[in-house]
């Protein structure tokens, strides 16, 4: 039996036939769609190295089955960047080292994305920490990974002050 299933990923409509409900969102995405950003660290949901934001909400993709996102907007690694110009938080990681070996990175930098969308960022470093604490990174990046996720929130929150100026 073959499931029919149409996703939005990084902007672009996909109809897509499933052959098996049991396919993961995380092997979707990577499988079908070579989309590999988004890493199949534990597979089970404690590294949060294949996070990924399904209608602009963090999940981890190793856990979602691909048939229950039917009609989901898909924002993956790949789609953050608008050709050369990185997102924020994408170049916050740059400036403060926020990686060292980069396993973990796309899952962190979407993990961060999706903690300042959902507004849980604010200013405190403490309450980032809280907010990442379901992505690990086995290099010890942490604290750089805070810096950063706390630069961009206010390099957004800057940005959006003056197109509402």
């Amino acid at each position: 039996m073959n499931f029919s299933i149409s996703l939005t990923v990084n902007g672009v409509r996909r109809e897509i036939e499933l052959d098996d409900p049991r396919v993961t969102l995380l092997d979707l995405l990577r499988e079908r769609l070579d989309l590999t950003g988004a890493k199949k660290g534990c597979d089970r949901g404690q590294c949060g190295a294949c996070t990924v934001l399904v209608n602009g909400r963090r999940i981890n993709s190793c856990l979602a089955l691909a048939v229950s996102q039917d009609g989901a907007d898909i924002l993956t690694i790949e789609g953050v960047a608008h050709g050369d110009q990185l997102h924020p938080v994408q170049a916050a990681f740059i400036a403060h080292d926020a990686f060292q070996c980069g396993f973990c990175t796309p899952g962190q930098v979407m993990s961060g994305i999706g903690l300042i969308t959902e507004g849980q960022a604010g200013d405190d470093p403490e309450r980032v920490r809280e907010g990442m604490s379901g992505n690990l990174c086995r290099c010890g990046a942490y604290a750089g990974i805070t810096e950063a996720v706390l630069e961009a929130q206010q390099t957004l929150a800057n940005s959006e002050q003056r197109r509402s100026a």
